[in-house]
């Protein structure tokens, strides 16, 4: 009884601060990562649908932590922490944020002397997009990167004509997918459009249903989908089912695979990023699932544009 009263409080102090307080509970849960049941890009995708301004990682205001910021209109806003760049160590993290203490950077070549940041901390910086404020797009920040000296070791003078704000290459700036493919690469998020609402128009002439419609058609109804595999569970008290959450950009389908489907389909089942399903909705006391029939593994148009899924067999 005690632990499940413990329990029950600690529910009910979460749910209390998702829907009060969402800015500070997903922080507070990036914060704690790797943890838990969901992704940071599940994370921070319920934080936007429920009003939260999330700020992209930055090196210019960026601490290792994600922390809140305070908006014009006084609700706080989610920045993004270094810790969620790939490939960037916490100890050059840590010397980055000491530096801008001092004052702020004036250019890239300024931020990797003053931090005596590696070529691999800076390219890890310019891959996920920190070096916006700086540089410009991704492409000028890999430029910039490129022709960094070395660190000047401390107690040496910074050499001369180290600004490269000036004499810019024409780069061309990345493209949306470009972008997109670069965010999940660098920071397994994105503050962008949805991958799948680039393909939207190609799956709507497959006939692929976006989530927002299967939700809403009616129970017993044939519908034909696809979604980025978010996570796979199979329980071991359910006798060989599979549950299967898809997402694409209007939100979520949960999947019911039942183990003969699962067997006969297992490659499409357990290796797709992207799934397609053709099945038959059910809902009921409120509870929709689509009980799957064909599945079809749709991985290969995503490109680039994949996102790992969180699997639990």
């Amino acid at each position: 009884l005690a632990h499940a009263a413990s329990f029950a409080l600690l529910v009910y102090d979460s749910a209390w601060l998702k829907c009060y307080e969402p800015a500070a509970f997903t922080c507070a849960l990036l914060n704690s990562q790797p943890m838990g049941f969901y992704a940071p890009a599940q994370l921070v995708r319920d934080a936007r649908a429920h009003g939260v301004e999330v700020r992209p990682v930055d090196t210019c205001a960026s601490g290792w932590d994600s922390t809140l910021e305070r908006r014009a209109d006084g609700e706080p806003a989610l920045r993004l922490g270094l810790r969620v760049v790939k490939s960037l160590s916490q100890s050059g993290a840590d010397r980055l944020v000491a530096a801008r203490a001092e004052r702020p950077f004036a250019s890239v070549q300024d931020l990797a002397t003053r931090a005596a940041l590696d070529r691999g901390d800076l390219e890890a910086l310019a891959s996920a997009g920190a070096l916006a404020s700086l540089s410009g797009n991704r492409h000028l920040a890999f430029w910039q990167v490129a022709a960094t000296e070395r660190p000047v070791p401390l107690g040496f003078a910074t050499a001369r004509g180290a600004d490269l704000g000036e004499g810019r290459p024409l780069i061309t700036a990345p493209s949306e997918a470009e972008c997109i493919a670069a965010d999940y690469a660098s920071l397994g998020l994105t503050l962008g459009r949805h991958p799948l609402a680039l393909l939207r128009e190609r799956l709507a002439a497959a006939g692929l249903s976006p989530a927002s419609e299967v939700t809403r058609a009616a129970n017993g109804a044939s519908v034909r989908t696809a979604g980025i595999v978010l996570m796979r569970q199979r329980p071991s008290t359910a006798s060989g089912v599979t549950f299967v959450t898809l997402e694409d950009e209007s939100g979520q389908v949960n999947v019911i695979v039942w183990e003969r489907v699962g067997s006969a389909q297992r490659r499409a089942l357990i290796e797709s990023r992207l799934l397609e399903v053709h099945g038959e909705l059910q809902q009921q006391d409120g509870v929709t699932h689509l009980i799957a029939r064909r599945l079809i593994d749709r991985s290969a148009l995503l490109g680039e544009l994949l996102t790992r899924s969180r699997d639990f067999h």
